[in-house]
């Protein structure tokens, strides 16, 4: 950060503004974006704890979704379909619905805090008082 700040003036009176501004802005963009990024590895953490999952394996790319897939009772293959575009919003949303469904909230719970606002509603099924109740049975969907 000290940098970034000492790299701004530096370039100011070089005469570029420009190039200033698209530092400064680039760098922040960036820390957003790692605050976004912890949120999310917090969030799902602790749903993966609930569940009764490791924690760590929000980690590891790949793995992670597959583990959400057994929190919300879906099998396994079903990480394929995450490869095949337009097909992969579909499944996510379908997935996050499941996943709302098996700490006991609605649909409307999972499309919109989970699916659209991933960060929060995971933060919200963590850190609240949710109790992991599993998958949702078949005959009840």
């Amino acid at each position: 950060m000290a940098s970034l700040l000492t790299s701004v003036p530096a370039l100011l009176l070089q005469g570029d503004a420009g190039d200033a501004i698209g530092v400064l802005f680039g760098g922040m963009a960036m820390m957003v974006t790692l605050l976004m990024l912890a949120i999310v590895i917090i969030g799902w953490w602790k749903v993966f704890v609930k569940a009764g999952q490791p924690g760590w394996a929000v980690l590891i790319p790949i793995f992670n979704v597959y583990i959400l897939l057994k929190i919300a009772g879906k099998p396994g293959w079903w990480l394929l379909l995450f490869l095949i575009p337009v097909v992969n919003v579909v499944v996510g949303a379908i997935l996050s619905i499941d996943v709302a469904r098996a700490f006991g909230q609605s649909t409307a719970f999972g499309l919109i805090l989970l699916f659209l606002l991933g960060g929060i509603g995971y933060l919200i099924l963590g850190f609240g008082n949710y109790r992991y109740v599993g998958p949702a049975s078949p005959t009840s969907t």
